[in-house]
């Protein structure tokens, strides 16, 4: 059980050459929060967890190659597939207010301006232009897809857990 206070980052997808170094693909663009000398969690597929210092990372095709101190050989690297990637969320930059990461977005109740429960934001989907939140009803049976434009997510409270949003016509 990962503890509490840490954020899923990215998940080890194979092994890269004889020296160790895993491939990787990151749930972000950014990559600041993961840098040389810093630490990372890793649990494995049996859901064991160990910390790693991480010697580089770098972009590599359409992911990122990691290398991590103790990690010396392709065995060793291959023994890492399916690991999922964890950082302290204090490792986070700031964010400029009115923005937010998606697991502050995610489980959030939302309502319409009318104060119609749509339900809970259960994923985003990433488009070219703007994200768009996905809800789901109580019961799981409606789907609402939600674009995350200001002109319609008008509120957002973390600490009331909701949004508000004014639909356009047709949703």
């Amino acid at each position: 059980m990962v503890k509490e206070g840490f954020l899923l980052i990215g998940k080890i997808t194979g092994a890269h050459g004889i020296k160790g170094t895993s491939k990787v693909f990151f749930y972000s663009e950014s990559l600041t929060a993961i840098e040389s000398d810093s630490f990372i969690l890793l649990k494995n597929l049996e859901g064991l967890e160990k910390t790693y210092e991480i010697k580089w990372v770098r972009p590599h095709a359409r992911g990122f190659l990691l290398s991590l101190k103790g990690i010396s050989c392709r065995e060793e690297a291959k023994a890492l597939i399916g690991s999922e990637l964890f950082i302290k969320k204090e490792k986070l930059s700031e964010l400029e207010d009115g923005t937010y990461y998606w697991f502050d977005i995610i489980g959030l109740d939302v309502y319409t301006v009318e104060d119609k429960y749509l339900g809970c934001v259960e994923s985003i989907i990433p488009t070219g232009s703007n994200d768009v939140y996905v809800v789901k009803d109580a019961a799981g049976n409606n789907e609402t897809l939600i674009p995350a434009l200001e002109l319609v997510v008008l509120e957002i409270d973390k600490n009331l857990n909701i949004m508000r949003v004014d639909l356009p016509e047709g949703l």
